[in-house]
Formats: C-alpha cells, sequence, structure tokens
C-alpha cells in the first residue's frame, strides 16, 4: 500500500502527463482553427468560381 501512495505522489509532482495534455489541447484547437479557415476559403473560392462561369456562359 504504500508504494501504491509513493506512485500516486509521484504521479501527482510529475510534469510530464499535464505537458502532455496541453499540447493535446494546442493541437486540437490548432486543428480546429485550421478546418474552419481551409472550409471558408473554399466556400468563397467555390463562389468566386461559379460567379466567373456564370459570367462567361451568360
Amino acid at each position: 500500500m504504500k508504494s501504491l501512495a509513493l506512485k500516486v505522489r509521484r504521479f501527482l509532482v510529475s510534469e510530464d502527463g499535464p505537458t502532455a495534455v496541453e499540447y493535446a489541447v494546442m493541437l486540437a484547437l490548432i486543428i480546429i482553427v485550421c478546418l474552419t479557415a481551409i472550409s471558408t476559403i473554399g466556400t468563397q473560392a467555390s463562389a468566386t468560381f461559379q460567379n466567373v462561369a456564370d459570367q462567361l456562359g451568360g
């Protein structure tokens, strides 16, 4: 039982766990921002190409 308490104490003092979680959260936020930007740019590009196609065809 004493070794379990020692392991738990070592885990709580260690900074590896929180650091990994922080990096995971930052990565998730970066991915969300990138996907949003790509989606917005794609929508705008599609509208621009449609506008050009309408002007060429009409």
